[in-house]
């Protein structure tokens, strides 16, 4: 039912390359003889060499207009979303309009006044699939892109357009650095809702944990929103008073207030979907990164080069669309400056693992599981 990934913006392929390319050194030496590639002359260079820009383009007869599920300002997802819109803006020259609601009950009318625009392409974030169907259907002279929007089966649209971005390789990734960096062999996971779309990020970041600390304990807390910050707070400290130091926050806006736990309890977090490890240096350990950003620039670069195809495209690891904030072309090491010297002693043996599973992961040796496909019992 998936259909395979068409084309990608070429700054994806320059990510998913750097991606493997990093994860080679350490295949063949142990952590004693690990060495960083962000701290290389070659690290540095491909970071900057994917920040060149090509002369911007006159695509201004091309638009689009995206619809956010909330106000921008979670420094997660929805800022990832909206970085790409205006990435694309920037650099293909074309006319966009970045849309801010305040949660779903302004969805259905968002879009239906973007559609009185006509613009070459509506782009959703996160919006409920039974608001896309309706209207998709009522408007099939106009263009549709979607993210974040789940189906029990795929739908068939020949206006609509679906990304979906895997997320449980690299939170997999993610486990084996808690599971690693853990001292009382106790972490846990905080999810903006039990579903399966989150429990994506939570089931493969159990399995990363128990990879490496098959005796370590992994708790989960759900939160009822994606942006409210004071019960992420509240689940957060009870998991912390608990025995958890490490908690890996996969809820949006309600996240942030996970890791202002950690940092107010003396514990650690993970963060998720973007770059969160300067939010709370030395406090936040890594980010699992969902690249939001990636699949809206390509939604639209695909309006501008006439690619645009309808159907699921599926990405995630392999492809440049998920990662690790310590990633060659992000290579956050705000950690290693900021975190506890026994736990950051313990980085190049954590990178080494990290690593080695990734490489094993893109191989097919590791098979992470995909709960979007078999979502397990909680």
């Amino acid at each position: 039912m998936l259909r395979k990934i068409g084309l990608l913006s070429l700054l994806s392929l320059i990510l998913a390359a750097v991606l493997v390319v990093g994860a080679v050194p350490a295949l063949a030496q142990d952590s004693s003889t690990y060495v960083d590639p962000c701290m290389t002359a070659t690290g540095e260079a491909t970071t900057e060499a994917t920040a060149e820009m090509t002369p911007v383009p006159d695509n201004s007869k091309i638009s689009f207009e995206i619809i956010l599920p909330n106000p921008r300002g979670d420094r997660s997802f929805i800022d990832s979303a909206a970085a790409g819109a205006e990435r694309a803006i920037a650099e293909l020259g074309v006319s966009g309009k970045i849309i801010e609601t305040n949660g779903t009950t302004e969805h259905d009318a968002a879009i239906r006044r973007a559609v009185q625009d006509k613009p070459s392409l509506i782009i959703t974030i996160a919006v409920t699939s039974d608001i896309i169907e309706e209207i998709v259907d009522e408007f099939p002279d106009q263009k549709f892109a979607a993210q974040e929007t789940f189906f029990l089966e795929t739908p068939d649209y020949p206006n609509l357009a679906l990304y979906n971005i895997l997320t449980h390789e690299n939170s997999y990734l993610a486990g084996i650095a808690a599971g690693m960096l853990t001292r009382t062999k106790k972490v846990g996971a905080v999810g903006g809702a039990d579903s399966p779309g989150i429990n994506l990020f939570i089931v493969g970041f159990e399995e990363g944990v128990k990879s490496v600390c098959a005796d370590c304990r992994v708790d989960r807390a759900y939160a009822s929103s994606f942006s409210d910050p004071v019960q992420g707070k509240e689940l957060a400290n009870g998991l912390y008073s608990g025995g958890d130091d490490i908690l890996f926050q996969v809820a949006g806006r309600t996240g942030e207030g996970v890791l202002e736990a950690a940092k107010d309890t003396g514990n650690f977090a993970i963060g998720v979907d973007s770059n969160q490890d300067d939010l709370y240096p030395g406090t936040v350990i890594l980010s699992a990164m969902k690249r939001v950003d990636n699949a809206v620039f390509a939604f639209v670069q695909s309006a501008v080069d006439g690619t645009y195809e309808p159907g699921l495209t599926t990405v995630g690891l392999k492809e440049g669309f998920a990662g690790l904030s310590w990633d060659v072309g992000v290579c956050s090491r705000t950690f290693d400056k900021n975190g506890p010297k026994d736990m950051v002693d313990k980085l190049p043996a954590v990178r080494a693992a990290i690593d080695a599973a990734r490489e094993k992961i893109l191989s097919g040796e590791i098979k992470v599981t995909n709960a979007l496909d078999a979502p397990p019992a909680s």
